[in-house]
């Protein structure tokens, strides 16, 4: 079907494939950027975020603000667009909309089960769960012991319940094996995610394999940054790497045998796409790392707008959008905070 989306595509998805890209025209510019990291209160921030699209999300918010309602209301406004999409959208669309939450609903499973593993008030804890990865029975995800009853007992009737095969075993819960189940999770979703596109075939494949690839070498890097060190064997170290992208087979065989920060630099050089990244580090650093990842990611996202007739402009959009809510939220913690030296430390620019 290559080369004839244009043919069929807007039938279906012309509509919402505009209102996406009328969405991304709204996205915050690095003229934005300098007046925000400008201000002086988070009063400030919400003065000049009454010229955007948050004006209507932040306006009825008495002073003083906090930096946490600023991220939800900014949250919430990604969650409204998104429901909206969902509603107009026919099959496969809607499904490829779905696969987009399950990241999300992944790492809200994870944050119940370590916070309740330290005792925390499930309310607490559902209070910070993001609200695009919610679902029905998270609440009772509190009573599990191990992964058979967390599988059994909760996750058997969500969308999440195909990818638990992997890490289903009777050992109890630790920090350790949460981490595990949580890499191994996102593994099987990347990969499950990966073939749906595929099946999709035309630009969309095209594009979405570019964007997941780049997203499963970057987590099979830090991998292997966060378990040097740690107990985890260099065959465990591999079974959590994503069976496609870049690095995919002889990466992910020399990253498995990285000792430190170093070596893993010196097998990512050998990939000309990732040159750029570990350019800007200096050796042994890995502090600027996200950020530099972040970088490339905001760059081959903002790529996806420039073809026409394909989803990968919706997964794109939402990537964006939860960059800039990253960016908000930093400027925000440094003003709130009076370190206004390193607000420049961690935001991305979009444009």
């Amino acid at each position: 079907m290559y080369g004839f989306e244009a043919l069929t595509f807007n039938v279906h998805a012309g509509y919402l494939e505009a209102i996406v890209r009328g969405h991304r025209s709204a996205l915050l510019t690095a003229a934005d950027y300098n007046n925000l990291c400008q201000c002086e209160t988070l009063d400030d921030i919400k003065m000049h975020l009454s010229a955007t699209e948050y004006a209507s999300y932040l306006q009825n918010e008495p002073s003083p603000l906090h930096t946490t309602t600023i991220v939800e209301k900014c949250t919430l406004k990604l969650v409204d667009e998104y429901k909206h999409m969902l509603c107009q959208a026919t099959e496969p669309l809607s499904t490829f909309l779905e696969y987009i939450t399950y990241g999300h609903m992944i790492d809200n499973v994870v944050l119940i089960v370590t916070g309740t593993l330290h005792e925390r008030d499930v309310q607490e804890l559902l209070e910070k769960c993001h609200p695009l990865g919610m679902f029905d029975s998270i609440a009772t995800l509190a009573v599990a012991q191990n992964m058979r009853e967390l599988y059994r007992l909760v996750l058997v009737d969500t969308p999440l319940a195909p990818y638990f095969s992997e890490c289903i075993t009777s050992e109890d819960l630790d920090d350790m094996n949460i981490e595990i189940m949580r890499n191994t999770l996102y593994k099987a979703y990347l990969e499950d995610f990966y073939r749906f596109c595929q099946k999709l075939g035309g630009a969309t494949a095209e594009i979405m394999s570019d964007l997941l690839a780049f997203e499963a070498d970057r987590r099979a890097v830090n991998i292997t940054i966060n378990s040097i060190g740690t107990e985890l064997t260099r065959d465990d170290r591999r079974k959590l790497y994503s069976s496609f992208g870049l690095l995919y087979p002889y990466g992910h065989e020399e990253l498995a045998v990285c000792e430190d920060i170093d070596q893993v630099r010196g097998v990512m050089e050998k990939y000309p796409p990732y040159q750029s990244i570990f350019a800007k580090l200096s050796y042994g650093e890995s502090q600027m790392l996200d950020k530099a990842f972040y970088e490339e990611e905001v760059k081959r996202l903002c790529l996806a707008f420039e073809q026409q007739f394909h989803y990968g402009v919706f997964f794109a959009y939402m990537r964006l959008r939860e960059q800039e809510i990253r960016n908000l939220m930093w400027i925000s913690e440094c003003v709130a905070q009076n370190q206004k030296s390193r607000v420049h430390d961690s935001v991305v620019f979009i444009f």
